[in-house]
């Protein structure tokens, strides 16, 4: 495998027709870091990832894989390998030959086609099923074929689009932990694109938050979601309470109040500085998620579950305190 390398992204605008999808992306991505592009369809993150493949073309910047300008190559001369959401693996072929194919391609020798196939399945741990067809896989193991199939032409990067969205949600934990371990071994730089922020906090070593075609945070997950840079950020990753001005507390011009359910604490309503009614309660098991409206706006507080303990009622009114160290004040 080859060395890990540096993705650096500068300046990158494209557009289709009057459709600005790019707007001004800088990133910098480690050698051997595990990376995510985060955000809603239609943010603009598969198209970027596209682009580092060599499949859609910037208007103006630059996107250099150690150092070197890749825009003028073709997408077969970046030593880049792309696992698309649908897994594209030809059904009329076996395990082993859909692995094979790339390397075909290459006109690669027969001897060390047969290598590296046997490689890279045992890597995904598929080396037994070598001779089954696509239909005869699971979902995760057509999967672990087609990152076989990406690994054998031994990229300098790896590019995955959604690749868990086709699998069932306890499927999709498993394999999210296979594919974290395998990048690890492998060393490789990897993007990976998905509008899961689960699937993003629990693999990447960082994330970037991509919203309307704009990056709008750059960071660990813990960073981002202690630290939100803005009101989209804050709300895209995890639970976040947003309070405006009809809370009745002073605010800081143009700014929001933002807090985490679980980092405020309920009260008597006299003297709180924020009260309201109880408007649901859902029991989660080691919590107890409680909706508030508090002025315009609803809020979620959770309380620890501890057996016997006395549950508040929808309609009670209650306050909440916070501390200081856990209020943000955002912008959008």
């Amino acid at each position: 495998m080859a060395k890990a390398v540096a993705i650096d992204i500068e300046g990158v605008n494209l557009s289709y027709g009057s459709t600005h999808v790019l707007k001004g992306i800088d990133l910098a991505i480690d050698p051997g870091e595990l990376f995510a592009f985060l955000g809603p369809s239609g943010c603009g993150k598969t198209t970027l990832l596209r682009l580092i493949a060599g499949f859609a073309q910037a208007d103006t910047g630059e996107v250099r894989l150690d150092g070197v300008d890749v825009a003028p190559l073709p997408p077969w001369k970046r030593d880049v390998g792309l696992v698309f959401q649908s897994y594209a693996l030809w059904p009329h072929m076996t395990v082993a030959r859909n692995v094979a194919f790339g390397l075909e391609e290459r006109r690669r020798p027969r001897a060390e086609i047969d290598r590296r196939v046997a490689e890279a399945l045992a890597l995904v741990g598929l080396s037994e099923l070598a001779d089954r067809r696509p239909a005869q896989l699971s979902g995760g193991q057509q999967q672990r074929v087609a990152l076989a199939r990406t690994i054998a032409i031994e990229p300098k990067v790896l590019l995955l689009d959604e690749p868990l969205s086709n699998l069932d949600a306890k499927l999709r934990v498993s394999v999210r932990r296979e594919l974290r371990a395998l990048q690890q071994r492998l060393g490789l730089t990897t993007i990976f694109v998905t509008h899961d922020q689960e699937e993003a906090n629990t693999i990447c070593d960082r994330v970037a938050v991509i919203n309307a075609g704009v990056v709008q945070q750059v960071g660990t997950p813990m960073e981002l979601y202690e630290r939100p840079a803005n009101l989209f950020v804050a709300g895209f990753l995890g639970s976040a309470n947003i309070l405006d001005e009809s809370a009745g507390i002073a605010m800081p011009p143009g700014k929001r109040l933002v807090f985490r359910p679980q980092d405020a604490t309920l009260s008597a309503a006299d003297g709180a500085t924020l009260s309201g009614p109880i408007t649901h309660r859902e029991f989660l098991g080691a919590t107890v998620r409680y909706g508030m409206r508090i002025g315009g706006s609803e809020i979620l507080v959770d309380v620890p579950f501890h057996s016997g303990a006395e549950l508040r009622g929808v309609g009670d009114v209650v306050g909440v305190a916070l501390p200081p160290e856990r209020m943000l004040y955002l912008a959008a």
